[in-house]
């Protein structure tokens, strides 16, 4: 059976759900973003979905200078989801603010911009060129890749060790704060690829991150079955799709413990990993997300972010819940959690 829109949830006469949600000062009327790498600036996704109508549409990590990422090959299939080894591969900052934000601005997206860099002040400085844009840019929030697992140098992979995670939030928390726009949300996108996640966490709050994202994708490798070699060009890449939505959900109720526990800052938590249908979304709400990024979903279905979108929505309606904020961390309170409605 096909899963109600919002449209027939009316018809049969429930109220709509409101789906609305924040990151700090970043207003969303929906929860669904798509997840950085999968679909370039964005843009490419517009003959599928109407870009204003996602809650935002997060770029491609952005870099101080063009990169053209790794040698292929460079993606390989799983049985339940992906590897990808493209390397950051980007036409740097200038032409980012020249061609695609224009472009993401005119289709009325909200827009959270993804940086990447080889040291702090590299973040720093992007940081500093998109916070400067001023109050009438589309951009919403700055999303701060320390996490990627798939550049050539492990080292990069800041998230990996609290103290350099502190040290590149910190450059780009203080661009931020210098910048025309002191409140713009700042989120430290967090790797499952650690053995203690709210310590990183927490040193990425204390350099200045107002919110997390959890996760990106996990280190993996695949071995082709007739050559017996590395399928990839680079050897590992970064595994996502199905395969690691309980580690993204594992990730957020973690971290929306550690909240609760007084241990960390009480910031608002994106979630993604392998979230490919509304009720995907809805236990990385449960355990804590205010919203959600659909990547991986999105090559086999450019318009997964708006269904999803749309599915959760039908998800809360049969649970008669009114709005998204009601749900959000429930997992976490025994006695508070819902029934499902009518039958799908």
């Amino acid at each position: 059976m096909s899963t109600p829109t919002s449209a027939t949830i009316e018809d049969q006469g429930v109220a709509s759900v409101d789906l609305s949600t924040s990151i700090g000062s970043f207003r969303l009327p929906a929860p669904t973003m798509t997840a950085s790498g999968c679909a370039a600036a964005g843009a490419e996704l517009a003959p599928y979905l109407d870009l204003a109508a996602l809650g935002a549409v997060v770029t491609k990590s952005v870099l101080r200078e063009a990169r053209s990422g790794r040698a292929t090959p460079r993606m390989a299939e799983t049985p339940s989801g992906m590897l990808n080894s493209i390397g950051l591969q980007g036409p740097g900052i200038d032409a980012f603010l020249a061609h695609d934000l224009p472009v993401l601005a005119e289709a009325g997206a909200r827009v959270v911009v993804s940086i990447a860099g080889g040291d702090p002040e590299e973040f720093g400085e992007l940081a500093g060129r998109i916070a400067g844009l001023g109050p009438g840019s589309p951009v919403g929030a700055v999303e701060v890749n320390i996490s990627c697992p798939n550049v050539a140098n492990r080292g990069l992979v800041f998230a990996c060790d609290p103290g350099a995670s502190r040290a590149v939030l910190e450059a780009v928390s203080g661009a931020v704060r210098a910048s025309a726009r002191p409140d713009l949300p700042v989120l430290a996108k967090l790797s499952p690829d650690v053995t203690d996640l709210v310590a990183v966490a927490l040193a990425c709050t204390e350099g200045g991150a107002t919110g997390l994202t959890a996760i990106n994708t996990t280190l993996g490798m695949v071995v082709d079955p007739v050559t017996l070699r590395p399928q990839l060009a680079g050897v590992t890449g970064g595994t996502s799709g199905p395969a690691i939505r309980p580690i993204a959900v594992r990730c957020v109720w973690q971290l929306t413990a550690a909240q609760r526990a007084g241990v960390l800052p009480d910031v608002p938590v994106v979630g993604a990993g392998g979230v490919a249908s509304g009720a995907d979304a809805l236990q990385l709400v449960a355990a804590g997300a205010c919203a959600v990024q659909v990547g991986t979903a999105t090559f086999a279905d450019p318009s997964a972010p708006a269904r999803v979108a749309r599915e959760l929505e039908a998800e809360l309606a049969r649970r008669g819940v009114a709005r998204l904020a009601d749900v959000v961390g429930i997992a976490h309170e025994p006695g508070r959690g819902t029934t499902r409605g009518a039958a799908r």
